[in-house]
């Protein structure tokens, strides 16, 4: 195992893989940027080190300030976290070259997946089940009209680098497509420095099922069920769930096989999530592959009872996976919420300032990844992420009954700060939802008081 890590990430997730490595017995440096300086995981972490200006740019997306960090310090390792350059192979060629371990991927992996044009590309070729769309990145708008006439209306324009909800546009109206492909264009190039984009059929109320995998780099993969992430706003999570309701358990289980049988092929390393789309019909297709550790994963390891970032750190130190297929039996039901930011009244728009009063729940069977207390400035630098709420019960009844009871235990009070707390609780409380019909237009169904 590892002697010492360097947390290449910020906010909760920065905080949640520090407590794990000091489980592990691993020494951790923290990295900061002037507006992190005094924040929860440089409070907890043996060693920190500025990285630069509040600006990601220059801090948490400066990977020369990173790797030069983890040199200065002795790391053998740097853990990204999520977001960030945690799926950036440029970043992870550059850890191997200085003798640094990856705690993820290799750039190889993190090229062919990470580009969601050619990993949409190698699913097909393994016969994993993808919406019609165009086979390589485009070009010009001509050939975007053209795909986008090939296969029908409406369409999503996606950034071919993109990833955690970002760089979409849905195009309903062929006479909006040339504008809606510059502006992604121009958007892409700006959010992840490649402006590239690809496009497919655009599935309107459709479920967001995504499968948790844990692979040991030689063909070994574990998976660790299902996931509901159909409550989104911009295409951006907000409640997820395992496991999915309403979900017949036969194509559960044939999503995940299709997610266990792709990452085999791939000899896929650590952490990783395929995620799907499943029509009215039943019918499942793969969006995009996520070779990080995810926002959600701690509804996985509630039902569970795996640490997933422990299972990252094995296999990135040659120790492979401590589980089996048949030692992973999930119990229960387990609801994660995310307290955001957010003005839900102004489309979500963010609402940075300083948290007077910050006061998360309690009580059994509530787990509140955190690092946001009394006194810290939220800034507009960053996602706007305060806070995840996750709930376990013996059924998913009682799970929305205490993820409920939870948010309304939540106080969080500052001068113009709105948060999506009372919206979460309005979804917990939705019809659609608590049948476990809901879909990807729930959020907007909500917004304007029916369906679109």
């Amino acid at each position: 195992m590892f002697s010492t890590v360097l947390i290449a990430n910020r906010g909760e997730i920065a905080l949640r893989v520090a407590r794990t490595c000091r489980e592990l017995g691993i020494r951790t440096v923290a990295v900061y940027s002037d507006a992190d300086r005094d924040s929860a995981v440089t409070r907890v972490a043996d060693e920190c080190v500025r990285i630069g200006p509040a600006a990601p740019r220059r801090s948490y997306l400066n990977p020369a300030a990173i790797v030069t960090a983890a040199l200065q310090v002795g790391a053998d390792a740097v853990h990204p976290g999520y977001g960030f350059l945690s799926e950036d192979p440029d970043f992870a060629e550059i850890c191997a070259a200085e003798g640094l371990t990856f705690v993820g991927p290799s750039a190889p992996v993190l090229s062919r997946l990470g580009d969601k044009a050619q990993a949409r590309e190698i699913a097909r070729r393994a016969g994993l089940p993808v919406l019609p769309g165009s086979p390589e990145p485009l070009e010009t708008v001509e050939q975007a009209k053209s795909v986008a006439a090939s296969i029908g209306y409406p369409v999503i324009i996606k950034a071919v680098a993109g990833g955690g909800g970002r760089g979409m546009t849905v195009v309903r109206d062929p006479r909006e497509l040339p504008r809606a492909y510059v502006e992604a264009r121009a958007g892409a190039q700006v959010a992840f420095g490649d402006p590239r984009l690809y496009a497919e059929r655009y599935l309107d109320h459709a479920r967001h099922i995504e499968v948790q995998i844990l692979g040991d780099g030689e063909g070994g993969v574990v998976h660790l069920g299902e996931r509901d992430c159909s409550v989104q706003r911009r295409r951006q999570k907000l409640v997820e769930e395992t496991p999915a309701p309403g979900l017949p358990r036969e194509l559960a289980d044939r999503i995940c096989a299709a997610a266990v049988h792709s990452a085999s092929e791939l000899h896929y390393p650590g952490a990783g999530t395929y995620e799907f789309l499943v029509d009215r019909d039943g019918g499942f297709y793969l969006m995009e592959v996520n070779c990080r550790i995810q926002v959600e994963h701690p509804v996985t390891e509630l039902v569970t009872g795996v640490d997933l970032v422990r299972e990252q750190l094995r296999v990135a130190a040659g120790d492979g996976l401590s589980v089996r297929q048949r030692d992973i039996v999930p119990r229960g039901v387990a609801i994660e919420t995310r307290v955001n930011a957010e003005d839900p009244a102004r489309g979500f728009l963010p609402t940075p300032g300083v948290l007077d009063e910050f006061a998360p729940p309690g009580g059994p069977f509530v787990r509140v990844d955190t690092h946001a207390r009394p006194g810290m400035r939220v800034t507009a630098d960053y996602d706007p992420l305060l806070a995840k709420v996750a709930v376990w019960a013996p059924d998913r009844r009682q799970a929305i009954a205490r993820a409920d009871r939870a948010l309304g235990e939540f106080h969080v009070t500052g001068k113009g700060m709105r948060t999506t707390r009372d919206f979460l609780r309005g979804v917990l409380e939705n019809p659609a939802f608590r049948a476990g019909k809901h879909t990807t237009a729930l959020v907007d169904e909500m917004s304007t008081g029916g369906d679109r």
